[in-house]
């Protein structure tokens, strides 16, 4: 079939790159992964395992995969160059597509935060850039253990920006739901509510279902929504629900008991006990963390606004220092993350 011709290339398959090229490779498309050498070394040896928290657990053996390290083999044949690459990486992909893809290839991000396909678009001119979503955790395997194994820890479908007839289609696949959507804008800010509490996680060595289920970690949560909304209503700017819930619902929910949120939230909590946060990997794996694009993008639009974000800057501060001491994350305990000043709002 020509949909199953179409060359699909995975600019940087990290976890999610890994995860998703890995359906994709078992559902018969044509796959290439773009990968770090320590991925490609792994891979190459002893092949891929993808598996889900739906109970699927599958293999593709070494050589089945086409994996490399050099983006001039990978992107020149690309028809979709799907990017997942760290967002910090956007500039330099932006590059490296311009240099070694074809000008009709479709470029699609699959990016935390919220303006990496504009970012995209900045640097490559008149291809199509389509923004996208992925709301689903993907847990790598620890350093070492072969085969490299990708596990999604939690539910979701993939939504990218309407526009290219059947991309959606082309990705679609078992173990990848993916639809389109006409407002990715409000989307994005949407899941950047959410994805503010991958700092909390990172911060506090924790699994994300154990610190979700923990009303004080959630208190430090619903306050960082609060003030995100306010820079966000101050802004013009609509996020969309999240796990079936208005935007302005959540630090309601969030603040609830435990027994009453476990009850009320439970596609919130629909999680693989190891499901972490990206960005406690990045801390364990000494390397820059998304917290300029996440924490950082509001911390810009309520410098913008003219609001306030006191809590969303303790963190932001919290993250730099664990960054920089390159230890892996400080395991804090809730009190030490909450504002010196304010201490918990627990209504």
């Amino acid at each position: 079939m020509a949909r199953q011709e179409k060359t699909i290339v995975i600019a940087g398959a990290g976890s999610i790159g890994c995860y998703v090229g890995g359906c994709l490779a078992l559902a018969g498309r044509k796959v290439i992964l773009l990968a770090r050498p320590r991925i490609e070394a792994a891979v190459r040896k002893a092949g891929l395992r993808v598996s889900d928290l739906d109970g699927r657990d599958r293999r593709i053996a070494p050589g089945a995969l086409t994996i490399t390290t050099d983006p001039a083999v990978s992107l020149s044949g690309a028809d979709i160059v799907l990017v997942t690459v760290k967002s910090g990486a956007t500039e330099e992909m932006a590059v490296l597509i311009a240099a070694h893809a074809r000008p009709d290839a479709m470029v699609v991000s699959l990016q935390n935060g919220v303006d990496n396909a504009e970012r995209l678009r900045t640097g490559l001119g008149q291809r199509r850039v389509f923004a996208g979503m992925v709301p689903f955790n993907v847990v790598q395997s620890p350093d070492g253990e072969l085969p490299l194994r990708v596990h999604r820890a939690s539910e979701g479908k993939v939504l990218i920006e309407d526009g290219a007839a059947d991309l959606a289609g082309q990705l679609a696949v078992e173990g990848l739901a993916v639809e389109t959507h006409r407002d990715m804008k409000s989307v994005l800010w949407g899941k950047l509510l959410m994805n503010l509490n991958n700092a909390l996680v990172a911060l506090s060595d924790l699994p994300l279902a154990t610190e979700l289920a923990d009303r004080r970690w959630r208190l430090i949560l619903a306050g960082q929504i609060e003030e995100a909304l306010a820079a966000m209503k101050a802004s013009g700017i609509e996020p969309a629900r999240i796990a079936g819930l208005r935007p302005a619902l959540l630090p309601k929910v969030l603040r609830l008991p435990d027994w009453l949120f476990k009850v009320l939230a439970r596609r919130m909590l629909a999680i693989d006990a190891a499901a972490r946060s990206s960005m406690w990997d990045d801390l364990q794996r000494g390397r820059p963390t998304e917290i300029d694009e996440l924490q950082g993008a509001i911390l810009r639009l309520a410098d913008k606004a003219g609001t306030r974000a006191p809590l969303v800057k303790r963190i932001t501060v919290l993250m730099r220092e664990a960054e920089a001491k390159q230890r892996g994350s400080p395991g804090l305990e809730p009190e030490q993350v909450a504002t010196p000043a304010g201490g918990f709002r627990s209504r």
